[in-house]
């Protein structure tokens, strides 16, 4: 095992090391029948620390494995951004481009002067005016019925690239840019020029009637401390793909993570733009803030001083509660994927780094 200097200054044998991380995640994870997590910590291509808890599906007593497939909820804009990126490389597209140019049917003239990387860095202004109150609707919506409401929006909630607010619907409008932009089904251009230039073998957008192998369920303990399944049909937009509903496995994840480090889903430029922060988060944000953090396109980007910068994402969708990230500086990847959200999944993730002597 080849640690970072931070951790070898630390003097501590890979036994203690071990130990000392697995003190973090046993102390939730400690009853192997109910739901779990699978967790992922590398150097290059060596592993510091991998370890499964728990199960991932309660009827079949499935144990959760580094080959089964969560749902990476907002982890999956990663994935939407990279597809747009890709597309402004080849010319296809510009990250300036407004969405008046993708969707005329949008009446209101500010949707000229909201781009393509307002929208990929939460900065649009666009409010999430979704009809909440209809559960039909929150339960079963997909990308293109979830963004009916911007047909008639008539306010922005501040003016474009000014401020941070983390909402899931512009996020979505990816969905039907891909598809308009090449004349190929979102999910068919995600399989073949993302996920398969990445080499992964098993993730799958969530579908209502399909199958997907591996398939972990989401949960979530009730006031009676029994755990009920808590996903599609229990959690709202659970359904809507290019914000949140791929499935992937920890295996396939380390693929995507080479993938993005080696520039063979993206060029090195790309890299830059997704992995700059472009704003940064304040203090009272809604989803997301953590000091000296900014989010990129489809990253979160903390700078905390002193300290490589660490680019990440969570996920949290049902029961699904999901931390992907990395040391780019370091070529260290940490993935922290969970089935219960009942878990203070920033301070385990926190407590880690400490331990490697990151934070």
């Amino acid at each position: 095992m080849v640690l970072s200097s931070a951790v070898q200054a630390r003097n501590m044998s890979d036994q203690e090391l071990t130990q000392r991380i697995d003190e973090v995640f046993s102390a939730v994870y400690n009853n192997p029948a109910e739901p779990g997590a699978a967790v992922l910590i590398m150097q290059g291509n060596d592993t510091i620390y991998s370890r499964c808890f728990g199960v991932a599906d309660r009827v079949t007593k499935a144990p959760v494995t580094f080959a089964t497939n969560f749902c990476i909820a907002s982890v999956s804009k990663q994935f939407s951004a990279v597809a747009l990126l890709q597309l402004a490389e080849e010319g296809k597209l510009s990250l300036n481009d407004p969405l008046s140019k993708f969707f005329p049917e949008f009446q209101a003239p500010f949707f000229s002067d909201i781009t393509l990387h307002h929208i990929m860095s939460h900065t649009s202004g666009i409010p999430d005016a979704r009809p909440h109150d209809d559960r039909n609707f929150v339960l079963y919506s997909n990308d293109v019925t979830s963004v009916q409401y911007m047909r008639t929006l008539n306010h922005l909630n501040f003016q474009p690239g000014t401020q941070y607010e983390y909402i899931n619907p512009t996020f979505q409008l990816i969905y039907q840019i891909v598809e308009r932009t090449t004349g190929i089904p979102f999910e068919t251009y995600m399989h073949d020029n993302v996920f398969g230039r990445a080499g992964m073998k098993t993730c799958r957008y969530f579908e209502p009637d399909r199958k997907i192998a591996d398939m972990a369920h989401g949960y979530e303990c009730d006031s009676k401390g029994v755990w009920q399944e808590y996903d599609y049909g229990e959690e709202s937009f659970f359904g809507t793909k290019a914000d949140g509903a791929l499935y992937c496995s920890i295996n396939d994840f380390v693929r995507w993570e080479r993938a993005l480090r080696d520039n063979s889903v993206w060029s090195a430029s790309s890299k830059r733009l997704a992995y700059h922060p472009w704003v940064q988060i304040p203090a009272d944000a809604e989803y997301g803030y953590q000091p000296y953090t900014g989010y990129g396109y489809g990253f979160f980007i903390q700078d905390y001083p002193g300290q490589p910068t660490h680019v990440y994402h969570l996920g949290d969708n049902g029961g699904f509660t999901i931390y992907a990230g990395k040391i780019p500086e370091r070529d260290l990847i940490f993935l922290f994927f969970s089935t219960r959200p009942d878990i203070d999944r920033l301070g385990m993730v926190n407590k880690v780094y400490h331990i490697l002597g990151f934070q």
